[in-house]
């Protein structure tokens, strides 16, 4: 995989979207020796640009009157559009919608693909009380682009059904937009006391996988725990549609 760029997109705040950027670019780095390159436009949490391991560069592209400074993400577009490799960019939930609209006006997703980049946003719809809203956010991405879709389904909300127990991707809503679906992956709820606490440590600490496999701060069930779920996360990721 060369020259891909994956935007982590969705209104809600709190669903997992610094969790969807480092296991997304933990997958790529691993897929060969493409060079990869991570961004972090959250203005008020930039959680994955503590993850040193990834390198990842803090772009706040926002000013103090909530709005897109142009010649803040002009300078990432430029970075995007003339370095190769693949590249993943982490949105928080206060730049979605500045952001979204500065995207579309200046036509960006077309002006990538035109350089020869493969664009792909990644959005996260959640389960239990998250699950309207998000739903939502999965729609008004899906209608606001032509963009491949890669659709995360995050059961740590709870079940990603309906009070009458549709699951999601048997609704009406996601089949009026599946065909902009290119893949799904699903975070799956495990027990919170094992694996859970595991990814808690892990996450809390801003590590890596490979970095806990070499860390003396957790033991061999904690490290198997978590190679359990980059397993699964990692075949879910080799079976989207690129």
């Amino acid at each position: 995989m060369q020259n891909t760029v994956h935007f982590i997109l969705q209104g809600k705040g709190g669903i997992g979207k610094t969790l969807v950027s480092t296991i997304l670019a933990q997958w790529l780095a691993g897929k060969d020796e493409t060079p990869l390159r991570c961004y972090d436009t959250d203005q008020e949490n930039a959680t994955f640009s503590r993850y040193k391991a990834m390198g990842v560069k803090h772009v706040p592209v926002m000013t103090d009157s909530r709005t897109i400074d142009p010649k803040r993400f002009d300078a990432l577009m430029i970075d995007l559009l003339e370095e190769d490799g693949n590249c993943v960019v982490d949105n928080g939930a206060n730049t979605f919608s500045p952001l979204m609209g500065y995207l579309i006006e200046n036509d960006c997703f077309a002006l990538l693909q035109e350089s020869g980049r493969k664009v792909y946003i990644h959005t996260i719809v959640g389960g239990g009380d998250t699950l309207h809203d998000t739903a939502m956010g999965f729609v008004s991405t899906a209608k606001a682009t032509t963009v491949p879709l890669v659709l995360w389904e995050n059961e740590h909300f709870g079940l990603l059904q309906s009070a009458a127990g549709k699951q999601f991707n048997e609704s009406q809503t996601y089949a009026d937009n599946s065909a902009r679906v290119c893949g799904r992956v699903v975070l799956s709820a495990r027990n919170n006391d094992t694996f859970g606490a595991d990814i808690k440590k892990m996450n809390t600490a801003r590590l890596t996988f490979d970095e806990v496999r070499a860390s003396d701060k957790f033991n061999l069930m904690e490290k198997q725990r978590i190679k359990v779920v980059f397993r699964d996360l990692f075949e879910q990721l080799d079976k989207v549609q690129w």
